[in-house]
């Protein structure tokens, strides 16, 4: 007899040998994920009152279709799931989207959201950014250039948190000088933060709601809490609007992972 756990990974491993026979190739993760001028989008969702009626087998076929069409665009792009169920209020699982077209991201979520498995999850926040090269660091000492380029701690990190930040009219009206003061200070009081939480910022004005959003990684939540308040205590953090609201807390999962979840 067969357990829920073998049946997901039987069909994974099928789903997995199909999708392997298209031949694609994968974007550079690498690249995408550190080159400047890369478009991210975060999408979280919720599960609706449906999916929890579901029997193990639906849910089975519903997660076959969401391994096939993440499968199919990560010819184009890349895509990494996390589990925000339980931690978060706001949505259940939320994916991250790079591409070097937003175009591509778009066909992504439209075809997740058409299919069989999207009917089954309401949207519960889709934020967009983009990288770009650091405005500040090249004005820095170069013992603080340094640290910023020192490795993180090694092993997983697990947790990760979203927060969008909206700054006021007033931060862009200061001049790049006093600006990139207080970015100096913003650092300062980040640096001891640096090996146990990396962060990602995406530059969001002018394409959503917010100007910024900040994607942190750690294993550590108790570090993470003292990087928050060391930040809000400099002047930077003054001129901030908007904080969060929503802030996704959740942990990283694979694809593989996610789908023997959410079986259950």
């Amino acid at each position: 007899m067969t357990g829920p756990r073998t049946a997901v990974f039987s069909i994974v491993m099928l789903c997995a040998l199909l999708w392997a026979g298209g031949g694609f190739a994968a974007p550079d993760r690498d690249k995408l994920l550190t080159d400047p001028g890369v478009y991210g989008t975060f999408a979280a969702y919720s599960f609706t009152d449906d999916w929890a009626r579901k029997e193990g087998a639906t849910r089975i076929a519903l997660l076959t279709v969401l391994k096939g069409v993440v499968e199919q665009h990560r010819e184009h792009i890349v895509i990494d799931l996390y589990l925000l169920r339980g931690l978060s209020d706001h949505a259940d699982i939320l994916f991250r989207v790079h591409a070097t077209e937003m175009r591509d991201i778009q066909k992504f979520l439209v075809d997740l959201q058409n299919s069989a498995f999207g009917k089954q999850m309401k949207v519960a926040g889709i934020m967009h950014g983009f990288t770009k090269k650091a405005n500040y660091v090249p004005g820095f000492p170069d013992e603080m250039k340094a640290e910023l380029k020192a490795a993180s701690d090694p092993g997983a990190k697990p947790y990760v948190v979203v927060i969008p930040i909206r700054k006021s009219a007033d931060w862009w009206a200061l001049d790049q000088d006093t600006r990139a003061a207080m970015m100096k200070e913003h650092t300062e009081a980040a640096l001891p933060y640096h090996k146990t939480v990396k962060r990602k910022l995406y530059h969001s004005t002018g394409l959503d709601d917010v100007d910024f959003i900040t994607y942190f990684e750690t294993s550590k939540l108790d570090d993470f809490h003292s990087l928050i308040l060391s930040l809000e205590k400099v002047k930077e953090f003054q001129y901030t609007r908007r904080f969060g609201h929503p802030t996704w807390l959740g942990t990283a999962k694979g694809l593989d992972d996610l789908i023997e979840i959410l079986a259950q």
